[in-house]
């Protein structure tokens, strides 16, 4: 490999990724006020994931520096390794969007339990520890979380906001606010209007589903048009006299900066099918000063 080809494969190289990240700093997620507290099962999910990220991005690694070494194009192995990284992780966004509602609709449920315990005259700290053993699964750690709490001798309160910042979530504020109201006045109608609130949630559910539905089909577009990407290239990789002129110092340039530009797109089209999350109102800013000081929870029995 001559010098000019390996400069232009380091220049290509590092043109991708400055705009894989500027991409990324576009479309992902803004970076929350303060470290989010999440239960045990949580943890131990989001370990077992970063652990399979781990072993793709290492697998993507192995695959840049065997297609780099094997065909002598820098670019094209830097491509190689970040399809083996991007792909999938493309394809689970654009096949994501129905968990939201799920958790949606699992929230609306346990809210329609515990305001039917309520109106039977349960207290409403036992009626919150008692729904952890029935709590919906999209939800159930955090009702579990809430739970151990209560049985920890937490105010009431405190528990309550720390539950909304589990949920993390504009609608599971709605929840813990009229749950906060109740806990400070103790009066019956708490009953009647989380029965209220349950039947507005379920209106959402129904309303969310619909405009899910009307998101499949462009979610279907953008994963059709990545697999045809994909296959697309490989294709024209084994087709050596038309990948001819990308040999060059100039050539890898041009193949990096068509590269970029089709991930670009492809992020964008992803960013386009993410639904913007609602501003949250309820936010537990002393528990967050707080959060290296949280005792660990006891079991729910």
């Amino acid at each position: 490999m001559n010098g000019p080809v390996l400069l232009a494969g380091v220049c290509g190289a590092l043109l991708v990724g400055g705009l894989l990240l500027a991409a990324r700093a576009l479309t992902g997620p803004e970076t929350p006020a303060r470290p989010r507290r999440i239960s045990r099962p949580t943890a131990q999910a989001d370990r077992q994931a970063a652990r399979r990220q781990r072993r793709v991005w290492v697998g993507g690694g192995v695959a840049a520096v065997a297609v780099w070494l094997a065909s002598g194009w820098p670019v094209g192995g830097v491509l190689v390794g970040l399809a083996v990284v991007g792909v999938p992780w493309l394809l689970a966004q654009f096949s994501a969007g129905n968990a939201a509602v799920e958790r949606l609709e699992a929230l609306q449920e346990w809210v329609r339990r515990i305001s039917d315990v309520l109106a039977a005259g349960g207290g409403l700290e036992q009626t919150l520890i008692r729904s952890a053993r029935t709590a919906p699964e999209p939800i159930e750690a955090e009702v579990a979380t809430l739970a151990s709490r209560l049985q920890a001798r937490w105010p009431t309160s405190r528990a309550l906001l720390t539950f909304a910042d589990d949920l993390d979530d504009a609608t599971g504020d709605l929840v813990v606010a009229a749950l906060l109201l109740g806990s400070e006045l103790r009066g019956p109608g708490l009953a009647r209007v989380l029965t209220e609130l349950a039947h507005s949630l379920s209106e959402e559910v129904t309303m969310r589903r619909k405009v899910e539905a009307d998101r499949a089909k462009p979610r279907a577009n953008a994963r059709w048009l990545l697999l045809i990407t994909v296959v697309t290239s490989g294709l024209a990789a084994l087709n050596g006299d038309y990948l001819a002129p990308y040999g060059s110092g100039l050539g890898q340039l041009v193949l990096a900066a068509i590269a970029a530009l089709i991930v670009a797109c492809l992020l964008w089209m992803r960013r386009l099918t993410v639904p913007t999350p609602s501003p949250r109102f309820l936010i537990d800013r002393e528990g967050g000063r707080r959060a290296e000081l949280e005792p660990e929870g006891v079991p729910v029995r």
